[in-house]
């Protein structure tokens, strides 16, 4: 892996109302790619034009963050939805940024589901079929972003008999399982502490690996690096990773 060949994303426009989450318009010029709620989990009209206009103005690349419809729940809890049911939720939600896209001088390139649903597709073969049957037959093509595993071939040969392009993602600030899963949020040390987040992120640089959570080096294919900004001390985070990854170009 080389520096210049990562990205980062982090998930924006998770407010909703006069609710308000996150630092959005602060992380903005320190990242690369913004995956905007799509009113399923969070936001709301208002919230996903400001956002866009926010990602036009600093010229970061645009993507929908589909979830289970689960306000109350912030999209993090699963649904047991029949195939029919994710392909049609998630072209609600995409269409829904899309068009807000189109009016405002952006373009919408990628699709990146939220919480229950993200991790439902990484260990759910029927779920992550239906998740890649939606995108592909999307009005226009659009890349899928999901976590890379040990998994990888098996998901890029499913992703390629539906002609559709993978992003994969990586996470600076969550502990892995030996499998290369996300460590449960449930599970003590799942999230990282700033000190840790940026050895792991350093380790993925250099070696190309990061540790799981019983020790062991896991290797990572990565193409973008997620990345939370909800608090002060999260942003700065971010901006120290910014800051290593332009450092190293």
């Amino acid at each position: 892996m080389t520096w210049n060949m990562l990205t980062l994303n982090c998930d924006l426009g998770e407010s909703y109302g006069s609710w308000s989450m996150g630092l959005d318009r602060d992380i903005m010029p320190s990242i690369d790619q913004a995956n905007i709620a799509c009113g399923y989990h969070a936001g709301d009209p208002m919230i996903m034009v400001r956002t866009v206009q926010c990602a036009v103005e600093h010229q970061v690349e645009i993507g929908a963050h589909p979830a289970y419809p689960d306000l109350v729940g912030f999209g993090r809890r699963s649904m047991s939805c029949s195939h029919e049911e994710i392909v049609a939720l998630l072209h609600y939600q995409i269409a829904a940024l899309d068009g807000i896209c189109a009016t405002y001088g952006a373009e919408l390139s990628y699709v990146k589901p939220h919480g229950a649903l993200y991790n439902d597709m990484m260990r759910d073969i029927k779920v992550r079929a239906s998740v890649m049957q939606a995108v592909s037959s999307y009005a226009r093509p659009l890349k899928l972003m999901i976590l890379s595993t040990g998994d990888l071939a098996t998901h890029q040969q499913e992703a390629s008999a539906l002609g559709l392009e993978l992003m994969l993602e990586g996470f600076a600030d969550r502990r892995y399982t030996p499998q290369g899963q996300l460590l449960s949020r449930t599970e003590e040390g799942a999230v990282l502490s700033e000190a840790d987040s940026m050895a792991q992120v350093r380790q993925l640089f250099e070696r190309g690996t990061v540790l799981a959570s019983d020790g062991q080096e896991l290797a990572l294919q990565v193409d973008s690096l997620c990345v939370h900004g909800d608090n002060p001390s999260a942003l700065n985070a971010v901006r120290a990773i910014r800051s290593l990854i332009d450092s190293a170009q």
